[in-house]
């Protein structure tokens, strides 16, 4: 039971950390080993503070902070403290910070009870067992059969799905072929920045990303817009190329002299296809011709390049 003297200690360490830090992970730290915090704790110096501790003790100095300081966010971070969990000051972006959390994640072997962190396929082919243990695969219904000697596997066994817990028999199976499934480490369960909770998948948002959610959205909103006849932003250029299009069409059919610019090139294809077919004819022959021409180019440049390997620039130089 720690004394007095470091829980005031600890207090103040965590005070100090909300008091000059606007942002934070919440970490998520089952069978992590020491030497993991360790590594982490030494790549993160200067660019972000690991705090862990008993989760009563960190809700009451986070409760009391707040006192101080209504207005802040951190409220939401204390209703998040439930289970095994920690917190990771940040002073460098959360995108860096994240890599450096998720780059001391280890692999591990597969144990009774644990939760399975993903999905687990034993994959067919040889196990390097002799024939002797075919009965320990039957008991674990493993589709098996002898070949050159060993048991092999004769198609893939989904063995565990993410979110399960590990029984006793697929712990067994795994660590007999010498699987090692799982990955353990810090796992970032929240993003706190600025007054705002968020999950870490954000994080890996880029901007080319986020312009085609945006686009989507836009296309959405156009679409209902259209549908139910309530003019929007995003609908409006929609609507005006539909009005333009049955002006167009209303034009061609009544053979009407009127015309206006938007129409015109429209109105000059229907009255003569034929003379918009050789003009792309023409440009398309104009741009075949321009290729040509560099490809020949290029040939000479390469014979001419040729030439001069030799150490000479002509025919005698051979």
């Amino acid at each position: 039971m720690p004394t007095r003297e470091r829980k005031e200690e600890y207090f103040t360490k965590l005070e100090g950390l909300l008091t000059d830090y606007d942002s934070c992970f919440i970490v998520h730290a089952d069978h992590v080993r020491s030497r993991q915090f360790q590594d982490i704790r030494i790549a993160l110096r200067g660019k972000g503070v690991v705090c862990m501790g008993k989760n009563t003790l960190m809700r009451k100095c986070i409760a009391g902070w707040l006192k101080k300081n209504p207005d802040s966010g951190y409220g939401m971070v204390m209703e998040k403290i439930r289970g095994n969990v920690g917190l990771i000051f940040l002073k460098e972006s959360a995108k860096v910070c994240k890599e450096i959390v998720l780059a001391y994640t280890v692999p591990a072997p597969a144990k009774a009870g644990i939760e399975a962190n993903c999905d687990v396929t034993v994959p067919a082919g040889p196990t390097g067992c002799d024939p002797s243990q075919t009965s320990y695969f039957q008991a674990l219904q493993v589709p098996t059969k002898i070949s050159k000697g060993q048991i092999e596997i004769t198609s893939d066994l989904e063995l565990i799905k993410k979110g399960d817990r590990v029984t006793p028999g697929a712990a067994s199976l795994l660590n007999k072929l010498n699987i090692k499934p799982f990955t353990f480490g810090l796992v970032i369960q929240q993003v706190y920045q600025d007054g705002n909770m968020f999950s870490p998948d954000v994080l890996d948002f880029t901007s080319d990303m986020i312009a085609a959610k945006f686009g989507d959205g836009v296309r959405d909103v156009a679409a209902i817009s259209l549908e139910i006849g309530y003019p929007t932003l995003a609908s409006i250029p929609h609507s005006l190329t539909n009005g333009v299009k049955w002006c167009v069409a209303l034009l061609a059919g009544a053979k009407s002299s009127y015309t206006f610019p938007k129409a015109e090139q429209a109105l000059a294809y229907l009255a003569d296809p034929s003379a918009f077919a050789a003009a792309a004819a023409t440009t398309g022959g104009d741009a075949k011709e321009e290729e040509k021409a560099e490809e020949e180019e290029e040939e000479e440049e390469e014979e001419v390049a040729m030439g001069g390997l030799m150490g000479g620039d002509d025919d005698e130089a051979w």
